[in-house]
């Protein structure tokens, strides 16, 4: 699901996989997660495979969403409730929304939110 085509983010494969998992969990459980820039362009990318993969609904989808998303109260929340108010769309379900920059090493932080 992770393709090459990713940003490395100074992280090995393991630890990069592990970090997007976990947003991309945070973001489906809390609709909306803060994080630095880079990393909040790249949640979005995985997001929105795991959102298409949730619209289809079917028994291979599921189980090709559960190599990024682990935990099954986050697998379930997505295919009932959340991939449900998007079934109209066609993409663009998350959005980035710049917010400040961090103090202490001036980072620039990022909101990813599902679109409503």
């Amino acid at each position: 699901m992770l393709g090459a085509a990713t940003r490395k983010l100074n992280r090995d494969t393991g630890e990069r996989k592990a970090l997007f998992r976990d947003l991309v969990g945070a973001l489906i459980l809390h609709g909306r997660v803060e994080t630095t820039l880079a990393k909040a362009k790249e949640t979005k990318k995985i997001a929105d495979i795991v959102m298409n993969l949730a619209l289809r609904g079917d028994i291979n989808s599921r189980r090709r969403a559960r190599r990024l998303i682990i935990d099954p109260n986050v697998l379930n929340r997505l295919f009932k409730e959340v991939a449900p108010k998007f079934q109209k769309g066609r993409g663009g379900y998350t959005r980035i929304l710049r917010t400040r920059a961090r103090r202490g090493d001036a980072a620039e932080m990022a909101f990813v939110e599902f679109v409503e």
